[in-house]
């Protein structure tokens, strides 16, 4: 687990995605954050469902903002729906409820994707991991991806640990969503080929009160470096200190 900034300020849990770890925050988006005046948190989760997930993150925090992404924004509606005195404020980004009535996911999307590597090679951990973003983005940024991934090479053991094991997503969480009373900003992709973007319209439809940041030639990805301004200042400003636990 990583930290950055003053304790004493509210606090903010960065959930990450699936087959990630914490470094999928970059290091100066969690500075941005934390110069906003926030406590920053990024860890490596574990578990092998989204109850697991949650009950994972709860152990990483006594009340924060949540701010978690893809499956990790699965894991933040989780947190939401049934520890609300924990949460502060929701913010959801490439993600969904689930459920029926949503599209699927671009079609073959995920028939290209590389095999796993053999992990005790470095050099082709970083490769899988490079290959494995590059179908989710319409402007795919090779240089940052693969500075994570030489990051991420060095232990890739959480990152396999998901790959290579079942996990469960559990029930749909779109039936729960009129009853969610967190704060709530939808950050999605315009061209998210994973989640489509009826899917965060829909979180920001039935979740009441919610808002909706729509990312221009965005796909399913972490906040691409030309959208941090806009991201890092939608989430500070959901994240006001003002803010009290209901």
């Amino acid at each position: 687990m990583d930290t950055f900034g003053a304790k004493t300020d509210p606090a903010i849990l960065l959930i990450h995605g699936a087959g990630n770890n914490r470094f999928a925050w970059p290091d100066e988006f969690c500075t941005r954050l934390a110069d906003g005046g926030r406590f920053v948190i990024r860890y490596d989760f574990a578990g092998a469902s989204v109850d697991a997930l949650a009950e994972d993150a709860l152990r990483r925090f006594d009340d924060a903002h949540v701010v978690g992404l893809s499956l990790g924004g699965l894991v933040g509606l989780r947190l939401a729906l049934d520890h609300p005195e924990r949460v502060h404020s929701l913010t959801l980004l490439s993600t969904t409820p689930g459920g029926d009535g949503l599209p699927d996911s671009a079609d073959g999307l995920f028939d290209d994707l590389p095999e796993p590597p053999d992990w005790s090679d470095r050099a082709a951990v970083v490769e899988f991991l490079v290959e494995s973003e590059r179908p989710f983005s319409p402007r795919f940024d090779e240089p940052a991806t693969r500075a994570y991934a030489e990051r991420v090479a060095d232990d890739p053991s959480s990152v396999r640990t998901f790959i290579e094991a079942p996990f469960d997503w559990g029930e749909p969480m779109r039936a729960r969503l009129g009853t969610l009373r967190t704060p709530t900003l939808v950050i999605h992709g315009a061209q998210d080929p994973v989640f489509p973007l009826e899917h965060g319209e829909t979180l920001a439809r039935e979740i009441p009160g919610a808002a909706l940041l729509v990312l221009p030639e965005t796909g399913h990805e972490y906040p691409p470096r030309r959208h941090w301004d806009t991201v890092v200042s939608a989430i500070l400003r959901h994240t006001n200190a003002d803010r009290g636990l209901r």
